[in-house]
C-alpha cells in the first residue's frame, strides 16, 4: 500500500517514528533539537556504538531511545554542512526514498523536514514527499500470501515544517506526475493475460475522468487508414488490435500539440522469428513506451498543464500463429511505403511506423517524441543507466538531455547519418525492417526517421530503463515507470504557456 503523506505544521511527536536529520557533525536543526530536548546524548551515543558518521545517505535507527516518547528514532546523514545547500530537487527526492525504506511499509512516521541550518524549500519537500511514495509503491496485487506478518495498512506519514501549506501545494502538482509514474509501473508489471490490447484500451479511456479526450482506432478503421505495417504485426494473435489517441488541450485553443507517440506490443514472442524460451516472460513488458506515454497523458492532465498535448500508443500482440507474417512479407505502410519483413521481432518499429505517420499527419505536431522498448542493442551500448536518443533536431535533444539530468531520468544521444541509413535499403522495398546485428539500435532510429517527415524529432529507446533497470532508492520494482517525469520536465520547462 502507498504510505498516506501529509505536512503539517512544526510539532513534537509523542509516539511512533521520529526521522531526524543532521550533518557530518551530528548538528542538528531546531525541531530536531526539540524532539530530543534534554536527551541529545542518545544520539551521541547510538551515533558511536553504530560508528554513524553522518555521512551524505547514512542511516541510524535507534529502537526505544532511552528518555524519548517516541518508539523509534531514524536519524538520516545530509554529509558535509558545506555541502548541504547544494542538495537539489533530485536529492530531496532520494532522501525521500531512503526514509520510507527505513520506516517500513506500514509504520507511522513523523518527519522533521529540515537542516540543521533551517527549513528547505517547498518544492524540495514535494520531491521529498515523492520520494516516499515512489519507494513505497509494490506490485503484489496477485499475492495471495504475505511475505511476513507484517499487517496490511498503509503508513502513515507527517511531514513538519514551518511552511506547510506551501509545501502542500508543491506536493499536490508533483504529486500528479507521480501518479503517472505510478500507472506507468501498474501497466508494464501487469501480466499480458490480464492487460491484453483490450484491457490496455480500457485503462487509457479512463483517462476521461481527468478531461482526457480519448479516442480509438479499431481494426476495420486501421485498415482503412492503410496502417498495414502496424496490423502485419497484429495479424497472428486473438487480440485485436488497436490505437488510442489520447488529448489534453490545456492550451491555447490554435497552438500546435507536442505529440508523444509510444509502442505498445502487450507480449512479443517474436512472431515467426520466435524469441528463445529464456526471459520471454519479462516481454509483458514490451509495451514500456506506450505505458510511459499513458502515465505522462495522466500527469499532464492531473496537474492541468497549460499546453495542448496528444498521447498516441499502438497496441498489438506479436504472436506466432498460422495467419503471422513471415520473414520475406512485404507491407504497405499508411505513409505509402513499402517494407520488407526481414526478421518478425523487429515489430515494434512497424508499429511506430504507422503510428508516428498518422499523429504528424493528422495532428501537425511542434514536435515528437516516440518511446519504445525497440532494441537489446541499446543495453548492450548503455545497459541500464541510461535510456538511448536519436533525433532530427539539436535544440530538442538538448532540452531533453537537461530534463532528464532534473528529472534524475537520464538519456543519451546516438548518431543518425546517411550511411547508417543505407543500412536498411534492400533492393525489394523502399526498406527492410531490420539493418543487422550491428548498429541495431541506430538502424532501427533510422527506420522511424523515415516516417517523421520534418517535425522535429526524438526517439527514445527504453528496454534497458522501463523494466528490469537497476534498483534505486525510490525505484524498487521490475517496472520503473521511466519516461513519465522525463516527459513531464520537458514540458514544464519548455512549452507550457
Amino acid at each position: 500500500m502507498l504510505p498516506k503523506i501529509s505536512f503539517t505544521k512544526v510539532s513534537v511527536p509523542t509516539k511512533g517514528v521520529a526521522v531526524l536529520f543532521v550533518d557530518d557533525t551530528l548538528a542538528l536543526g531546531a525541531q530536531a533539537k526539540a524532539v530530543l530536548g534534554a536527551g541529545e546524548g542518545v544520539l551521541a551515543r547510538a551515533a558511536a556504538a553504530g560508528n554513524f558518521t553522518g555521512k551524505a545517505r547514512g542511516v541510524l535507527d535507534i529502537l526505544a531511545p532511552a528518555g524519548l516518547e517516541v518508539e523509534r528514532l531514524i536519524v538520516i546523514g545530509l554529509g558535509k554542512a558545506e555541502d548541504i545547500a547544494g542538495l537539489g530537487e533530485t536529492d530531496w527526492s532520494t532522501l525521500g526514498g531512503i526514509v520510507m525504506g527505513a520506516v517500513g511499509k506500514s509504520a507511522s512516521a513523523h518527519v522533521c523536514l529540515e537542516t540543521p541550518s533551517g527549513e528547505i524549500p517547498a518544492e524540495f519537500a514535494a520531491a521529498f514527499a515523492v520520494g516516499m511514495k515512489l519507494r513505497g509503491y509494490t506490485f503484489d496485487r496477485y499475492k495471495t500470501k504475505s511475505d511476513d506478518d507484517t499487517p496490511a495498512t498503509a503508513a502513515r506519514i507527517d511531514i513538519s515544517l514551518e511552511d506547510a501549506k506551501a509545501a502542500k501545494k508543491a506536493f499536490a502538482d508533483a504529486d500528479a506526475v507521480s501518479d503517472g509514474t505510478l500507472l506507468a509501473r501498474d501497466l508494464v508489471n501487469e501480466p499480458a493475460n490480464v492487460l491484453t490490447t483490450l484491457e490496455f484500451t480500457a485503462r487509457a479511456e479512463a483517462l476521461t475522468k481527468l478531461g482526457v479526450e480519448v479516442e480509438v482506432l479499431d481494426e476495420k478503421a486501421m485498415k482503412k487508414l492503410k496502417m498495414n505495417a502496424l496490423l502485419g504485426v497484429a495479424q497472428g494473435s486473438e487480440m485485436p488490435p488497436r490505437l488510442v489517441i489520447m488529448r489534453w488541450n490545456g492550451g491555447k485553443k490554435n497552438d500546435a500539440p507536442v505529440a508523444f507517440v509510444g509502442k505498445g506490443v502487450v507480449f512479443d514472442t517474436g512472431g515467426i522469428s520466435i524469441k528463445p524460451a529464456g526471459g520471454m516472460e519479462d516481454m509483458k513488458g514490451d509495451m514500456g513506451g506506450a505505458a510511459a506515454v499513458t502515465g505522462l497523458m495522466h500527469a499532464l492532465a492531473a496537474r492541468k498543464a497549460k499546453v495542448n498535448a496528444v498521447g498516441v500508443i499502438g497496441l498489438v500482440e506479436n504472436m506466432p500463429d498460422g495467419k503471422a507474417q513471415r520473414p520475406g512479407d512485404i507491407v504497405t505502410a499508411m505513409s505509402g511505403s513499402t517494407i520488407e519483413i526481414i526478421n518478425t521481432d523487429a515489430e515494434g518499429r512497424l508499429v511506430l511506423a504507422d503510428a508516428l505517420w498518422y499523429t504528424q499527419d493528422r495532428f501537425k505536431p511542434s514536435f515528437m517524441i516516440n518511446l519504445a522498448t525497440l532494441t537489446g542493442a541499446i543495453i548492450v551500448a548503455l545497459g541500464n543507466q541510461h535510456a538511448g536518443i536519436f533525433s532530427n533536431n539539436d535544440e530538442l535533444a538538448e532540452r531533453l538531455t537537461a530534463a532528464g539530468l532534473a528529472s534524475e531520468e537520464k538519456v543519451w544521444r546516438l548518431p543518425l547519418s546517411k550511411e547508417y541509413d543505407k543500412l536498411i535499403d534492400t533492393p525489394n522495398a523502399d526498406m527492410k525492417n531490420t539493418g543487422g546485428r550491428t548498429a541495431g539500435s541506430i538502424t532501427a532510429a533510422q527506420f522511424l526517421q523515415r516516417f517523421v517527415n520534418d517535425v522535429p524529432w526524438v526517439h527514445i529507446d527504453v528496454a534497458g530503463t522501463a523494466m528490469g533497470s537497476p534498483k534505486t532508492e525510490i525505484s524498487k520494482t521490475w517496472a520503473s515507470g521511466f519516461g513519465v517525469r522525463l516527459l513531464d520536465r520537458l514540458v514544464r520547462d519548455n512549452y507550457e504557456g
